[in-house]
């Protein structure tokens, strides 16, 4: 049985606010995108740990760090985010 870890992110645009959910993998693929087509940092995404994943303090560092990681594009990107991090936050779905 394999267990895996959803990061909640809380999405606040004007007067809008929701709720996104995505794993780790889903945050990499992201990165993978953003690298290519942006020319984002390859190292700002933190690193996937293998062991302790799932402990609780590691799970806390890590929502944290995504945080930040998501907080730094969206200030490279002031004016309009790309395209996949929009999707990413689910703004097509709030934002018209």
């Amino acid at each position: 049985i394999s267990s895996f870890q959803v990061y909640i992110i809380q999405v606040s645009v004007g007067n809008h606010q929701w709720t996104v959910k995505h794993r780790y993998s889903d945050f990499h693929d992201l990165h993978e995108k953003l690298v290519s087509e942006k020319k984002i940092d390859k190292n700002l995404l933190p690193p996937k740990k293998i062991i302790g994943k799932n402990s609780k303090s590691l799970v806390e560092k890590r929502q944290k760090e995504l945080e930040i990681y998501l907080q730094t594009l969206l200030l490279k990107f002031p004016v309009a985010a790309p395209k996949v991090l929009s999707y990413f936050l689910h703004f097509h779905l709030y934002v018209s």
